[in-house]
C-alpha cells in the first residue's frame, strides 16, 4: 500500500486482482475506473471505494457482459447499489451451476469411454446442450459447399473422422477459451503487430490447424472471410461487439511478419 492512507498504487492493485498494469490504465482510459487521486508525481492511486468497484466490474466481465455495458450498470444514477451487488450473486450463481453441470457432463464422458460405450447423438446434445451438434453440423455443410474439392477439406474429413467424442469435446473446449481470451484482449486494449496480439493469431491459427494445414495466406483468407461474411462476423462479434475486425487485423498484422 502507498504511504498515503488507504490509498493504492496502479501496481498494487494489479497484484491484488491479478490484472495487467496495462488492462488498468486501459479501464482508466474508457472511463470505467478512473482512481480517485494522484500522487504529487501524477501517479494513479486508488481508494478502497476505487478498488470495490474494479471487483465489481471483474464479476460482469466474468459472466460475459460487454466493458460497455459494465459502466452503464455502474454509472446508472437510479441504479442501487445493493440490488445490483444481489444481481451479481445471482449471475455468479447461474454461472457456476453451468460450470458444475459442465463437469458432471465431461466425468459422465470420461466414464463412458473408459467403459468403451460411445455416446449418441441425443446424448451429447444432453450433455452440451441443444447447440453442439447443430452448430458443428451447419460449418461441416458451410465448408463442403465452399471447399469440398480443395486439399484442406480432404484433411479436414480425415482428421476428423479419426477424433472421438472427448476429442469434439476439447476442441469446443479449447475454442470458447480462446474466444474470451480474443474478446480479452481486445477489451484491453491490446493493439494488432504486438507480441501479445501475434501470440493470440498464433493460437487462433493453430486451432484450425486441429482440421487442416493453415499457413499465413490461408490464415489471411480466412480473416478477410471474417468481415466479409456476416454469418461469421456475428459469430465473432457475439463475444464482443468489433471483434470480428479485430481479429481479421491480428491475423494480417502477424501474417505481414512471415512474408518470404
Amino acid at each position: 500500500m502507498s504511504e498515503e492512507h488507504d490509498l493504492h498504487t496502479v501496481g498494487e492493485v494489479a497484484r491484488m486482482t491479478g490484472l495487467s498494469v496495462r488492462t488498468l490504465h486501459h479501464y482508466d482510459h474508457i472511463g470505467l475506473l478512473a482512481p480517485s487521486e494522484r500522487s504529487l508525481s501524477d501517479y494513479r492511486l486508488y481508494t478502497d471505494a476505487d478498488v470495490e468497484r474494479l471487483h465489481r466490474v471483474l464479476v460482469y466481465r466474468e459472466v460475459g457482459f460487454p466493458l460497455e455495458q459494465i459502466a452503464t450498470l455502474l454509472d446508472d444514477p437510479d441504479g442501487d447499489e445493493l440490488s445490483q451487488l444481489e444481481d451479481q450473486r445471482k449471475l455468479l450463481s447461474e454461472r457456476i451451476d453451468r460450470l458444475h453441470r459442465m463437469v458432471a457432463a465431461l466425468e459422465e464422458l470420461m466414464t463412458r469411454k473408459q467403459d468403451g460405450i460411445a455416446l449418441t447423438a441425443d446424448e451429447q446434445v444432453e450433455l452440451f446442450g441443444d447447440d453442439w451438434l447443430s452448430v458443428r453440423d451447419d460449418y461441416a455443410t458451410e465448408a463442403e459447399q465452399r471447399w469440398g474439392d480443395t486439399e484442406q477439406w480432404r484433411q479436414s474429413k480425415e482428421r476428423t473422422a479419426a477424433m472421438s467424442k472427448a476429442d469434439w469435446v476439447a476442441v469446443k473446449t479449447e475454442q470458447d477459451a480462446l474466444m474470451q481470451a480474443l474478446a480479452s484482449a481486445k477489451a484491453a486494449g491490446v493493439e494488432p503487430g504486438t507480441d501479445e496480439a501475434n501470440a493470440l493469431a498464433e493460437r487462433h491459427r493453430a486451432s484450425i490447424e486441429k482440421f487442416y494445414d493453415c499457413g499465413y495466406e490461408m490464415h489471411t483468407c480466412l480473416a478477410q472471410m471474417y468481415v466479409a461474411d456476416e454469418r461469421f462476423t456475428e459469430n465473432y462479434d457475439g463475444y464482443a461487439p468489433g471483434l470480428a475486425q479485430w481479429v481479421h487485423d491480428i491475423i494480417v498484422a502477424n501474417a505481414a511478419n512471415h512474408v518470404d
